[in-house]
């Protein structure tokens, strides 16, 4: 079989960037994510592996959200992968390759010790972050855009359209739809009304590489305004890892006293438990997307636990009956 050839634009990065070392460098291609970025490792004969993100388009390499996000990251002392290079007429980054270790492989064997002690470093780089946005320049975009009406409404149809609709074959009446619309508006003007800090947007176990004895972020360029619990919610209620709900419940508490204090118990209960109901539906969206539109069936194992959670949190909240009356009729894990 003859090797697929490497793309145009990493070709040429290679030879204008690395000249003559170029040829002695092996590419090895990545699995991406749900974006349409591609990934590659690059291993010199001698030296340390990088890696490349290649972009669809070109871009200004200064001014793109994964740079200045990137930026603010670093000067709120927050662990990112070091950028090496860019070209951003071929559409390119390269930056230092933390291994392959996320945090979901590191869980596979850790004992119960180090399993907390893994979700306690994680939560305190979430609140390291909330409590240190506000200290540094205010000139990524991250700062300037947040998880509004609109941006929660739009996440939560995107579920609709492309988990139900698309991926489930679910044929919804006008008055499904009605209830929907309602029950969607609803949650996400609820939660769009709490306090907003800096929020990744994608903070779960894929996302965090351990390397070097800690946990680095990755795919941060989408970070944007949100509620506290966002990324907690994203964290402890991940469709990647299951956790016993007493460990949740700890880890939620832990947080609350160290990034929300002001917060009673309740209110933040229903707060996380309201927050993850909206960040695993757009992740059955997610998942819906990439198994029908993108016919990438890698995310399919993983809607099971998703609509366990969503189940859980649904029960919890009477509030929410209308809409989770219209899910039940046609998703049988929710009943």
């Amino acid at each position: 079989m003859t090797e697929a050839p490497l793309d145009l634009r990493l070709t040429e990065y290679l030879r204008t960037h690395k000249g003559k070392h170029a040829l002695a460098i092996q590419v090895a291609p990545l699995s991406g994510d749900a974006s349409t970025r591609r990934y590659f490792r690059l291993t010199p004969s001698s030296g340390s592996s990088s890696i490349v993100a290649l972009y669809p388009d070109p871009f200004d390499a200064a001014a793109t959200p994964f740079y200045t996000v990137g930026q603010a990251l670093i000067q709120m002392g927050l662990p990112v992968p070091r950028l090496l290079d860019h070209d951003g007429a071929l559409g390119i980054y390269e930056q230092e390759d933390l291994g392959d270790l996320t945090l979901q492989h590191v869980l596979y064997d850790a004992s119960a010790e180090r399993k907390v002690d893994l979700y306690r470093e994680a939560i305190d780089e979430i609140v390291l972050a909330q409590r240190e946005a506000s200290k540094v320049p205010q000139r990524a975009i991250c700062f300037h855009t947040a998880f509004d009406i609109e941006k929660l409404s739009w996440e939560l149809h995107y579920f609709e359209k492309h988990f139900l609709e698309l991926h489930r074959k679910v044929d919804l009446s006008v008055e499904d739809r009605s209830k929907l619309a309602e029950g969607f508006h609803s949650l996400a003007a609820n939660i769009a009304s709490w306090p907003r800090v800096l929020c990744h947007r994608d903070y779960h176990s894929r996302n965090l590489m351990q390397h070097d004895g800690r946990l680095y972020w990755i795919d941060y360029q989408d970070a944007r305004m949100g509620p506290a619990t966002y990324d907690l919610a994203s964290l402890l209620r991940d469709s990647y890892v299951t956790l016993d709900e007493e460990f949740v419940q700890d880890r939620a508490e832990e947080f609350r006293q160290k990034g929300a204090p002001d917060e009673t118990r309740e209110t933040f209960r229903q707060r996380f438990e309201l927050m993850s109901i909206q960040r695993n539906l757009k992740a059955l969206g997610t998942f819906g997307y990439m198994a029908v539109v993108r016919a990438n069936p890698v995310y399919l194992p993983y809607i099971p636990g998703t609509l366990a959670q969503v189940k859980r949190n649904l029960d919890r909240h009477p509030e929410l009956a209308s809409l989770a009356s219209v899910l039940r009729h046609h998703l049988e894990e929710l009943k």
